[in-house]
């Protein structure tokens, strides 16, 4: 399964909309003013299916995940000096960027390649495709994304 990431270019707060290959909008990320990122997940129809909450004062970056309004686990920025690197507490889930920061891979120790994330150069506004193998961890893989493009946004303000 293959998404196209679009962050909106007049917005806000961070706003994205998710596409399948087809051109159909299947997800739609709203930013909610809040202390660090905020982002709510809305499917096609418009309800809000989870949460990409940032934390805040850590040492090193810490997103909380909510599937629907349950706590599913939380992504952490993992100390290393040239790829970046991010873990899953709620799952074996690593991610694993190149040196640009660019393409990120999404690795499961029991299941292998979950996703592979391509940055998209050259666009107004952030743009990545994700290549997810299991349709099932779309949204996974979509609050993966988000997360790291958070992170990237905190550091560069």
């Amino acid at each position: 399964m293959r998404l196209l990431f679009k962050q909106r270019f007049f917005s806000w707060f961070d706003s994205y909309d998710i596409y399948d290959e087809d051109g159909n909008t299947v997800f739609t990320v709203e930013g909610k003013l809040a202390w660090g990122h905020c982002l709510h997940i809305l499917n096609a129809a418009g309800e809000h299916i989870g949460t990409v909450q940032q934390r805040v004062l850590t040492f090193l970056p810490k997103f909380e995940l909510y599937i629907g309004e349950q706590y599913y686990g939380c992504i952490c920025k993992e100390f290393t000096f040239f790829t970046p690197r991010f873990t899953l507490e709620c799952s074996d889930w690593e991610v694993n960027g190149s040196f640009m920061e660019w393409d990120y891979t999404i690795d499961s120790a029991s299941r292998g390649c979950i996703a592979t994330i391509t940055k998209e150069l050259f666009h107004w506004t952030d743009t990545y495709v994700i290549d997810v193998a299991d349709p099932r961890d779309a949204l996974g893989a979509l609050m993966v994304v988000l997360a790291i493009d958070a992170e990237k946004c905190s550091r560069n303000n």
